[in-house]
Order: C-alpha cells, then sequence, then structure tokens
C-alpha cells in the first residue's frame, strides 16, 4: 500500500530532524530526551537523590535523563505498555497503566516511598479519529494525576503530556485543584505543529501521599 502524503511528510521531517540526529550522536534513546533536559533545566525538577516515575517510559529517553540527573542515590521506577531494553538504575515493569491489576504491582515496587516528581509523556495508539484520540489522551492524563495525588510527596512536582483540544481547559483546571504552581511548557524540541505541551504542577494544596 502507497504511504499516505501525510506519512511522508512525517518521514521526510523526521530524517531531517535536527534533535533526531543529535539524539543518535549524543546516545540518547529518542529526541523527547531533551525535552526532559531542556525542562529540567529551566525548572531543576529532577534533584539527586530524588525518586522518580516515569509513566509511559519507552523507549527510554526521559528515563536516560532522569537516571543521570538523580544520580546514584537516587532511583527511577518507569512503567510502559511496551518493552523497554533496560537502563541502570531504572525499575522497570512492562504493563498497561489502566488496568488496576498492573497498577497495583506497580505500586507495589514504591514500597512507600514518597515521590519527588512524576513525569508522564503517555500517548495513545493514534487511530486518525480526532475525538476520539483526544478522549484517550485526556484519560491518561486524568489517571498520571491521579497517581501523581496519590504518590507525590507535599513539595513534589508532576509533568505531564498533554494534547491541546477537547478536555484540555478541564484537565487545567483538575491541575489548578491540585497544585499550588501551575505552569506550561513548550521546548524548543516539540516540534511546531504538534498540538502537544507539557503542564507542570508543583506543590500539593492537600498534602500529598501519606
Amino acid at each position: 500500500m502507497a504511504r499516505s502524503k501525510t506519512s511522508k511528510a512525517w518521514l521526510q521531517e523526521h530524517v531531517n530532524d535536527h534533535f533526531v540526529h543529535r539524539a543518535k550522536a549524543e546516545g540518547w534513546r529518542s529526541r523527547a530526551s531533551f525535552k526532559l533536559l531542556e525542562i529540567d533545566d529551566k525548572d531543576k525538577l529532577l534533584k539527586p537523590g530524588e525518586v522518580v516515575v516515569d509513566l509511559g517510559a519507552a523507549p527510554g529517553g526521559w528515563c536516560q535523563v532522569a537516571v543521570q540527573r538523580v544520580g546514584e542515590g537516587g532511583k527511577v521506577f518507569a512503567i510502559d505498555l511496551l518493552e523497554m531494553q533496560g537502563i541502570a538504575g531504572v525499575d522497570f515493569m512492562q504493563g498497561d497503566f489502566r488496568e488496576e491489576s498492573v497498577l497495583r504491582e506497580f505500586e507495589s515496587r514504591l514500597a512507600g516511598r514518597q515521590v519527588g516528581l512524576v513525569l508522564s509523556d503517555m500517548a495513545p495508539n493514534i487511530s486518525g479519529v480526532n475525538v476520539s484520540d483526544q478522549a484517550r489522551s485526556i484519560y491518561l492524563c486524568e489517571l498520571a494525576l491521579e497517581f501523581a495525588r496519590e504518590h507525590l510527596k507535599p513539595d513534589g512536582a508532576f509533568l505531564v503530556k498533554v494534547f491541546q483540544g477537547s478536555g484540555f481547559n478541564e484537565f487545567l483546571a483538575a491541575m489548578r485543584e491540585t497544585f499550588e504552581v501551575v505552569a506550561t511548557r513548550k521546548p524548543k524540541s516539540s516540534r511546531d505543529r504538534s498540538p502537544e505541551l507539557y503542564l507542570l504542577g508543583r506543590r500539593l494544596k492537600h498534602g500529598g501521599s501519606v
């Protein structure tokens, strides 16, 4: 079957992408690493010794950044529906975050640790039906926010990828109900045409995990 004009354009853009080439040259698993690097350089989220959770971790670009910056005293817990090659210092679990049994097993790995930073770069498999794709994306954001509410320490932070569209304003309101400070971030490595942006919540309003 012949490729569509859209897929050809994406492939051409990917081949010529500056950040794709940089990722290969510098040993990052994906161009997404540069998004977290830029945000962390600005907001200082990844502190030495910190416990970090990475939701939707594969192929591991964000885990690479996180484990490097929290150092040997820190710990990164990661989960994805897809398989991910191991990274030293990362406790990875393959499973569907939406399933209760998988979530409980993942939570058990935390062993009661309070989390300093929850990262979510989760996105649904794209069907091409915008209304459906957006609804599934917001649902993943809501699940990640619920996880952050339950496991973050009071002064912790939550960084989540959100696609602008239906449900975005409601999710932003939920973020503002949860955190004292909510900011938006659009890293340079996020493609201009992409409706994605990142919401950063800091300091839980109601005390955090117990």
